[in-house]
């Protein structure tokens, strides 16, 4: 892998920018996806502008989005690590958790023919199966690793007791979980276990799918958009986090930068041991991203996110009550459920 201007994070014995990419937005539940000319060349750009991270799903798109990955930057595979995801996938046609070792090494070869590799980077269990041990499934990664088929393993959206057992039967090197100002429930166990144990905390939606990047105004959403089914973004729940919002963008614009660098270089602040990955379909937001990276946040700013957005601070639940049941993480102290 080739350096980055950016600033960079270890995962596992690699190193990674510090804002890296989540490919999700480019196939997968903001409503339609980009084309494919469009998607390869967003993906592209985030490659020359230093992200060294790609971060895709079989979920995503059924297969699409890694298919996507496949076509337009595996010629640069030496530019980045290639991080994927099995357990929550496509199964008979809908959408469903199976941690079994048959079902995760099915998962695995089918991720290496859509990306045309034999060798995935960081390989996630997506979700927990709560019917299967960790341990046999962290066990099947192993052997996956044994075999050569991926590198290091990671978990996402699992408690910090989970992650521990999984880390007795093999090293993780990285927890992916949903973490912004507006969502903290990492910091609840998560995070310093992360710095425990050694292993990244990678922070999806830093932005909180776009609620800290100006880009909600109303809940009009487009078909297929999952905000439309998830209790914060929608009715007057949306509106009362709207007016909080508000003084959040007052505060970025008062910095000199926009709310989506603000609240990513609120995320990459708060550990060394933190990971950045926003995703996008529009080149001049991932251009935006990027350049949070660079900025450094005074103190002062800072604590004036904490003391806008503390725990709990948005109203509406997280996560429909089908989506809660699918994950593993800690919830905040009151946290509001659907």
């Amino acid at each position: 892998m080739t350096d980055t201007p950016l600033p960079s994070r270890p995962i596992g014995a690699r190193a990674v920018s510090a804002v890296s990419l989540g490919c999700m937005n480019l196939s997968h539940a903001y409503g339609t996806p980009p084309s494919e000319e469009d998607g390869a060349r967003l993906l592209n750009r985030a490659l020359d502008l230093g992200i060294t991270m790609l971060d895709t799903a079989a979920l995503y798109g059924g297969g699409d989005n890694e298919r996507l990955l496949g076509k337009a930057v595996m010629h640069r595979r030496r530019h980045f690590m290639l991080a994927s995801k099995c357990v929550l996938d496509v199964y008979d046609g809908k959408r469903g958790i199976d941690g079994s070792p048959a079902a995760i090494a099915k998962t695995l070869d089918g991720a290496l023919t859509r990306l045309g590799t034999d060798h995935i980077d960081l390989y996630y269990m997506h979700r927990l199966d709560k019917k299967v041990p960790v341990e046999e499934s962290v066990g099947a990664l192993a052997r996956a690793v044994e075999a050569g088929k991926i590198g290091a393993i990671g978990l996402s959206e699992m408690s910090a007791a989970t992650i521990r057992r999984a880390h007795a039967v093999h090293p993780i090197a990285a927890v992916q979980s949903e973490y912004s100002p507006a969502v903290r429930n990492p910091e609840v166990a998560v995070l310093a276990t992360c710095a425990e144990i050694g292993a990244a905390l990678v922070a999806f939606s830093p932005v909180a799918r776009g609620l800290l990047a100006d880009a909600i105004h109303h809940d009009d959403y487009v078909k297929g958009d999952i905000r439309a089914a998830m209790p914060r973004f929608v009715g007057e729940r949306l509106i009362t986090n709207l007016a909080r919002v508000a003084r959040f963008n007052a505060l970025a614009q008062a910095a000199g930068m926009t709310p989506a660098q603000l609240a990513i270089g609120w995320v990459i602040a708060q550990a060394p041991h933190i990971v950045a990955l926003p995703g996008t379909t529009s080149i001049a937001h991932l251009e935006d991203d990027i350049a949070a990276a660079t900025k450094t946040l005074d103190p002062a700013l800072l604590a004036s996110v904490d003391d806008l957005l503390p725990p709990n601070a948005l109203s509406g639940a997280r996560y429909t009550a089908a989506m809660q049941a699918q994950i593993d993480t800690e919830t905040l102290m009151d946290e509001e459920l659907a």
